[in-house]
């Protein structure tokens, strides 16, 4: 018979205690050099949107270009593309409401960029509030840092709508045909896929399609109490862990989780930091095969 708060006779329990150390979490991503990628950016606040006409560029710009406000009690906040690059394509309908964190402009690059594609398992690992990126092309230049450029989101097909012809005056004299030309062929930005975007230093040799990687920074903890990540049921947000008291006996007790680099991961509260603390964690056991043995039917 087992007792409660005891390991099973003949099981060879290890044990760790909690240590300090900092951590940085990191992820890795798979990229390409790319020529004029496309970006969007997002909301600041919620509010109406209401898009400014926007004229095509005939080079690229040196300085913002605002291309919407956001109105919130008579209150304007704008939104501007930032310098070296294109406005693309509005993401919403004018004057819709918005909240903040939404695609609402999309926006192209001049000249090279990185971009990288992330995944379903990705998306929670980093936020929009990077804390720093750095990116090596394949067999090229890097490690190097690299600019984020707007919104990590997904972003739907841009849209930009047909310049307004004045309508003529019927007892005016005729006036020549107004030419518009290079607002007529511009052309708004396809969908994209969730990804990050960034600009390389101006003396980084690219390639088009040159393979790159993306390290990303999220967050750093310094000083932070830490635990190998078997000792521990859970990887996120609430985790338990088994602390092995003087007598032998194991209590278990929830713990809140931080950061990790997949070794260690941090723990925020539940634990001093003088305990003992038994490896592996209190997982929930494997489901057992469900096939009946052979030889024999269920």
């Amino acid at each position: 018979m087992n007792t409660p708060g005891l390991a099973d006779r003949g099981v060879t329990m290890t044990t760790v205690k909690p240590t300090r150390q900092d951590l940085t979490n990191k992820v890795s991503l798979t990229g390409k050099v790319q020529l004029s990628p496309t970006f969007g950016l997002v909301a600041p606040i919620d509010g109406e949107i209401r898009y400014l006409d926007v004229k095509a560029s005939t080079s690229t710009p040196t300085k913002p270009t605002k291309v919407a406000n956001i109105w919130v009690s008579g209150k304007a906040t704008p939104i501007e593309v930032p310098a070296g690059a294109i406005f693309s394509g509005r993401l919403v309908d004018d004057r819709s409401k918005v909240t903040a964190g939404m695609p609402i402009v999309s926006a192209k690059q001049v000249g090279y960029g990185v971009v990288a594609d992330i995944d379903g398992s990705q998306a929670y690992q980093i936020s929009d509030k990077l804390e720093s990126v750095q990116a090596q092309i394949k067999s090229g230049p890097g490690p190097f840092p690299c600019t984020v450029l707007g919104t990590l989101a997904a972003l739907p097909a841009g849209t930009i709508p047909e310049p307004v012809t004045p309508t003529p005056n019927p007892t005016a004299s005729a006036a020549p045909p107004r030419v518009i030309g290079q607002q007529q062929q511009q052309q708004p930005s396809e969908p994209t896929g969730m990804r990050l975007v960034c600009i390389p230093p101006a003396d980084v040799k690219a390639i088009n399609g040159a393979a790159a990687t993306v390290e990303v920074i999220t967050a750093r903890a310094a000083n932070a109490l830490v635990l190998p990540v078997e000792a521990v049921a859970g990887s996120q947000g609430k985790g338990k862990v088994d602390v092995v008291k003087a007598d032998q006996t194991r209590e278990t007790r929830e713990v809140t989780l931080g950061l990790s680099d997949g070794k260690v991961i941090e723990i925020k509260s539940g634990l001093t930091g003088d305990e003992t603390v038994a490896v592996p964690g209190p997982n929930l056991p494997a489901a057992k095969n469900q096939e009946p043995m052979p030889g024999f039917t269920k």
